[in-house]
Protein backbone atom coordinates (compact mmCIF):
# COMPACT_ATOMS: atom_id res chain seq x y z
CA UNK A 1 0.00 0.00 0.00
CA UNK A 2 1.16 3.53 -0.74
CA UNK A 3 -0.46 6.21 1.38
CA UNK A 4 -0.91 9.24 -0.86
CA UNK A 5 -3.96 10.67 0.89
CA UNK A 6 -2.46 14.15 0.63
CA UNK A 7 -2.64 13.86 -3.18
CA UNK A 8 -6.03 15.36 -4.03
CA UNK A 9 -5.93 14.98 -7.79
CA UNK A 10 -7.66 15.49 -10.08
CA UNK A 11 -6.80 12.06 -11.49
CA UNK A 12 -7.33 10.21 -14.75
CA UNK A 13 -7.42 6.50 -13.91
CA UNK A 14 -6.68 4.15 -16.81
CA UNK A 15 -8.01 0.59 -17.05
CA UNK A 16 -6.07 -2.51 -18.13
CA UNK A 17 -4.11 -1.63 -21.29
CA UNK A 18 -2.59 -5.05 -22.11
CA UNK A 19 -0.21 -3.80 -24.77
CA UNK A 20 -2.77 -1.70 -26.67
CA UNK A 21 -0.42 1.25 -27.18
CA UNK A 22 -2.37 2.80 -30.06
CA UNK A 23 -5.60 2.91 -28.09
CA UNK A 24 -3.77 4.20 -25.01
CA UNK A 25 -2.33 7.12 -26.95
CA UNK A 26 -5.75 7.90 -28.42
CA UNK A 27 -7.32 7.81 -24.96
CA UNK A 28 -4.66 10.10 -23.49
CA UNK A 29 -5.17 12.59 -26.32
CA UNK A 30 -8.94 12.46 -25.69
CA UNK A 31 -8.21 13.26 -22.04
CA UNK A 32 -6.14 16.28 -23.05
CA UNK A 33 -2.62 14.86 -22.70
CA UNK A 34 0.13 15.57 -25.22
CA UNK A 35 2.65 12.89 -26.20
CA UNK A 36 5.87 13.61 -28.08
CA UNK A 37 7.90 10.64 -29.30
CA UNK A 38 11.56 10.87 -30.16
CA UNK A 39 14.51 8.65 -31.04
CA UNK A 40 17.90 9.70 -29.73
CA UNK A 41 20.99 7.50 -29.87
CA UNK A 42 18.71 4.77 -31.14
CA UNK A 43 16.52 4.90 -28.02
CA UNK A 44 12.76 5.41 -28.45
CA UNK A 45 11.37 7.70 -25.74
CA UNK A 46 8.21 9.65 -25.06
CA UNK A 47 7.45 12.85 -23.15
CA UNK A 48 3.94 13.20 -21.72
CA UNK A 49 2.42 16.57 -20.88
CA UNK A 50 -0.80 16.47 -18.84
CA UNK A 51 -3.62 18.98 -18.68
CA UNK A 52 -2.93 21.48 -15.92
CA UNK A 53 -2.91 19.83 -12.50
CA UNK A 54 -4.09 16.37 -13.54
CA UNK A 55 -2.26 13.12 -12.82
CA UNK A 56 -2.48 9.70 -14.44
CA UNK A 57 -3.05 6.49 -12.49
CA UNK A 58 -2.76 3.07 -14.14
CA UNK A 59 -4.59 0.12 -12.56
CA UNK A 60 -1.98 -2.35 -13.81
CA UNK A 61 -1.81 -5.04 -16.49
CA UNK A 62 0.08 -2.78 -18.87
CA UNK A 63 1.59 -5.77 -20.66
CA UNK A 64 0.73 -9.05 -22.39
CA UNK A 65 -1.67 -10.12 -25.13
CA UNK A 66 -1.64 -6.88 -27.11
CA UNK A 67 0.56 -5.76 -30.01
CA UNK A 68 2.88 -3.22 -28.36
CA UNK A 69 3.65 -3.68 -24.67
CA UNK A 70 7.03 -1.86 -24.97
CA UNK A 71 5.40 1.46 -25.92
CA UNK A 72 2.79 1.09 -23.18
CA UNK A 73 5.65 0.58 -20.73
CA UNK A 74 7.46 3.61 -22.14
CA UNK A 75 4.43 5.81 -21.50
CA UNK A 76 3.95 4.53 -17.94
CA UNK A 77 7.67 4.79 -17.20
CA UNK A 78 7.83 8.34 -18.52
CA UNK A 79 4.80 9.41 -16.46
CA UNK A 80 6.02 7.89 -13.18
CA UNK A 81 9.62 9.06 -13.59
CA UNK A 82 8.40 12.62 -14.17
CA UNK A 83 6.10 12.42 -11.10
CA UNK A 84 3.09 12.96 -13.32
CA UNK A 85 1.26 9.89 -12.08
CA UNK A 86 1.29 6.43 -10.57
CA UNK A 87 0.99 2.79 -11.58
CA UNK A 88 -0.17 -0.09 -9.43
CA UNK A 89 1.08 -3.61 -10.04
CA UNK A 90 -1.09 -5.99 -12.02
CA UNK A 91 -0.73 -9.75 -11.95
CA UNK A 92 0.71 -9.59 -15.49
CA UNK A 93 3.50 -7.23 -14.37
CA UNK A 94 4.11 -9.54 -11.41
CA UNK A 95 4.64 -12.50 -13.73
CA UNK A 96 6.62 -10.46 -16.27
CA UNK A 97 9.02 -9.31 -13.55
CA UNK A 98 9.56 -12.89 -12.47
CA UNK A 99 10.35 -13.83 -16.07
CA UNK A 100 12.88 -10.98 -16.31
CA UNK A 101 14.51 -12.31 -13.15
CA UNK A 102 14.94 -15.70 -14.80
CA UNK A 103 12.34 -17.43 -12.67
CA UNK A 104 10.63 -20.55 -13.97
CA UNK A 105 7.27 -19.15 -15.12
CA UNK A 106 4.92 -20.47 -17.77
CA UNK A 107 4.84 -18.22 -20.83
CA UNK A 108 1.05 -18.27 -21.13
CA UNK A 109 -1.93 -15.88 -20.88
CA UNK A 110 -0.26 -13.40 -23.21
CA UNK A 111 3.26 -13.35 -21.77
CA UNK A 112 4.53 -15.02 -24.95
CA UNK A 113 3.61 -11.88 -26.93
CA UNK A 114 5.42 -9.61 -24.47
CA UNK A 115 8.55 -11.77 -24.46
CA UNK A 116 8.69 -11.67 -28.26
CA UNK A 117 8.25 -7.89 -28.28
CA UNK A 118 10.89 -7.31 -25.59
CA UNK A 119 13.34 -9.48 -27.52
CA UNK A 120 13.14 -6.89 -30.32
CA UNK A 121 14.11 -4.05 -27.97
CA UNK A 122 17.57 -2.74 -27.14
CA UNK A 123 19.53 -3.68 -24.05
CA UNK A 124 19.12 -0.24 -22.44
CA UNK A 125 15.31 -0.39 -22.47
CA UNK A 126 15.26 -3.92 -21.12
CA UNK A 127 17.77 -3.00 -18.41
CA UNK A 128 15.46 -0.23 -17.16
CA UNK A 129 12.46 -2.53 -16.70
CA UNK A 130 13.31 -4.31 -13.41
CA UNK A 131 13.70 -1.03 -11.50
CA UNK A 132 10.40 0.29 -12.87
CA UNK A 133 8.52 -2.91 -12.07
CA UNK A 134 9.97 -3.10 -8.56
CA UNK A 135 8.58 0.38 -7.76
CA UNK A 136 4.97 -0.42 -8.70
CA UNK A 137 2.46 0.09 -5.92
CA UNK A 138 0.42 -2.77 -4.46
CA UNK A 139 -2.44 -0.27 -4.23
CA UNK A 140 -2.86 3.48 -3.77
CA UNK A 141 -4.81 5.37 -1.10
CA UNK A 142 -5.59 8.85 -2.43
CA UNK A 143 -7.62 12.04 -2.00
CA UNK A 144 -7.95 12.34 1.79
CA UNK A 145 -8.75 8.63 1.95
CA UNK A 146 -11.79 8.86 -0.31
CA UNK A 147 -10.23 6.85 -3.17
CA UNK A 148 -8.35 3.58 -3.55
CA UNK A 149 -6.89 2.49 -6.89
CA UNK A 150 -5.98 -1.17 -7.00
CA UNK A 151 -5.59 -3.85 -9.64
CA UNK A 152 -8.05 -6.56 -8.63
CA UNK A 153 -10.03 -4.97 -5.79
CA UNK A 154 -9.84 -4.54 -2.02
CA UNK A 155 -12.11 -5.30 0.91
CA UNK A 156 -13.15 -2.44 3.17
CA UNK A 157 -11.31 -3.81 6.20
CA UNK A 158 -8.07 -4.07 4.18
CA UNK A 159 -7.85 -0.38 3.30
CA UNK A 160 -4.70 1.10 4.82
CA UNK A 161 -3.10 -2.27 5.53
CA UNK A 162 0.25 -3.48 4.21
CA UNK A 163 -0.47 -7.11 5.10
CA UNK A 164 0.30 -9.99 2.79
CA UNK A 165 -3.42 -10.73 2.56
CA UNK A 166 -4.23 -7.16 1.46
CA UNK A 167 -1.44 -7.11 -1.10
CA UNK A 168 -2.47 -10.49 -2.51
CA UNK A 169 -6.12 -9.46 -2.75
CA UNK A 170 -5.13 -6.23 -4.49
CA UNK A 171 -3.06 -8.17 -7.00
CA UNK A 172 -5.19 -11.26 -7.64
CA UNK A 173 -8.62 -10.68 -6.13
CA UNK A 174 -10.49 -13.55 -4.49
CA UNK A 175 -11.46 -16.92 -5.95
CA UNK A 176 -13.46 -19.88 -4.76
CA UNK A 177 -10.87 -22.45 -5.80
CA UNK A 178 -13.13 -23.77 -8.56
CA UNK A 179 -12.79 -23.24 -12.31
CA UNK A 180 -15.55 -22.49 -14.80
CA UNK A 181 -16.30 -24.22 -18.11
CA UNK A 182 -13.68 -22.03 -19.80
CA UNK A 183 -10.98 -23.24 -17.42
CA UNK A 184 -10.78 -19.88 -15.63
CA UNK A 185 -10.94 -19.31 -11.85
CA UNK A 186 -14.38 -18.67 -10.39
CA UNK A 187 -14.12 -15.32 -8.62
CA UNK A 188 -16.08 -14.20 -5.60
CA UNK A 189 -18.28 -11.14 -6.11
CA UNK A 190 -16.55 -9.08 -3.41
CA UNK A 191 -17.93 -5.80 -4.84
CA UNK A 192 -21.52 -6.94 -4.26
CA UNK A 193 -20.75 -7.15 -0.53
CA UNK A 194 -18.57 -4.03 -0.25
CA UNK A 195 -19.90 -1.64 2.38
CA UNK A 196 -17.08 0.90 2.69
CA UNK A 197 -17.31 4.63 2.00
CA UNK A 198 -13.98 4.77 0.16
CA UNK A 199 -14.38 4.46 -3.62
CA UNK A 200 -12.51 1.46 -5.07
CA UNK A 201 -11.41 1.74 -8.71
CA UNK A 202 -9.96 -1.46 -10.16
CA UNK A 203 -9.59 -3.70 -13.21
CA UNK A 204 -8.27 -7.27 -13.62
CA UNK A 205 -11.44 -9.00 -14.88
CA UNK A 206 -12.79 -7.65 -18.16
CA UNK A 207 -16.39 -6.47 -18.22
CA UNK A 208 -18.42 -5.22 -21.15
CA UNK A 209 -19.38 -1.98 -19.38
CA UNK A 210 -17.99 -0.04 -16.42
CA UNK A 211 -20.58 0.75 -13.78
CA UNK A 212 -20.61 1.60 -10.10
CA UNK A 213 -21.49 -1.14 -7.60
CA UNK A 214 -21.45 -0.18 -3.90
CA UNK A 215 -18.80 2.53 -4.39
CA UNK A 216 -16.64 0.21 -6.54
CA UNK A 217 -16.08 0.29 -10.29
CA UNK A 218 -14.20 -2.05 -12.60
CA UNK A 219 -12.71 -0.12 -15.53
CA UNK A 220 -11.21 -3.07 -17.41
CA UNK A 221 -13.51 -3.03 -20.42
CA UNK A 222 -11.54 -5.55 -22.46
CA UNK A 223 -9.73 -3.36 -24.99
CA UNK A 224 -7.34 -6.15 -25.94
CA UNK A 225 -10.36 -8.42 -26.51
CA UNK A 226 -11.95 -5.96 -28.92
CA UNK A 227 -13.82 -3.92 -26.30
CA UNK A 228 -12.86 -0.44 -25.13
CA UNK A 229 -10.07 1.26 -23.22
CA UNK A 230 -11.61 3.19 -20.34
CA UNK A 231 -10.51 6.07 -18.13
CA UNK A 232 -12.32 7.28 -15.04
CA UNK A 233 -11.88 10.96 -14.28
CA UNK A 234 -11.75 11.68 -10.54
CA UNK A 235 -13.35 13.45 -8.73
CA UNK A 236 -15.73 14.03 -11.65
CA UNK A 237 -16.59 10.31 -11.86
CA UNK A 238 -17.01 10.60 -15.61
CA UNK A 239 -15.87 7.93 -18.06
CA UNK A 240 -13.83 8.55 -21.20
CA UNK A 241 -13.44 5.63 -23.62
CA UNK A 242 -11.93 4.73 -26.97
CA UNK A 243 -12.85 1.59 -28.93
CA UNK A 244 -10.31 -1.11 -29.71
CA UNK A 245 -9.06 -1.09 -33.28
CA UNK A 246 -9.57 -4.84 -33.47
CA UNK A 247 -9.63 -8.01 -31.41
CA UNK A 248 -5.96 -8.31 -30.52
CA UNK A 249 -6.32 -11.45 -28.39
CA UNK A 250 -9.21 -13.88 -28.34
CA UNK A 251 -10.70 -14.07 -24.84
CA UNK A 252 -11.12 -17.45 -23.21
CA UNK A 253 -14.50 -16.31 -21.91
CA UNK A 254 -16.83 -14.02 -23.95
CA UNK A 255 -17.54 -10.57 -22.56
CA UNK A 256 -21.12 -10.41 -21.35
CA UNK A 257 -23.05 -7.42 -20.03
CA UNK A 258 -22.85 -7.20 -16.25
CA UNK A 259 -26.13 -7.82 -14.44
Amino acid sequence: MTDERTQLGPFDIIGDVHGCALELEELLVALGYRLVWSTEDGQRTVAVTPPSGRKLVFVGDLVDRGPNSPDVLRIAMSVTEANLGYCVEGNHEHKFQRWLEGRNVSITHGLLETVAQIDEEGAEFRAALPAFLSRLHSYLWLDRGSLVVTHAGLKADMIGLNSKAAKRFALFGDTTGAVDKFGLPVRTDWAAHYSGHTAIVYGHTAVSAAKWVNETICIDTGCVFGGKLTALRWPERTLVQVPAHRVWFQPARPLHPET
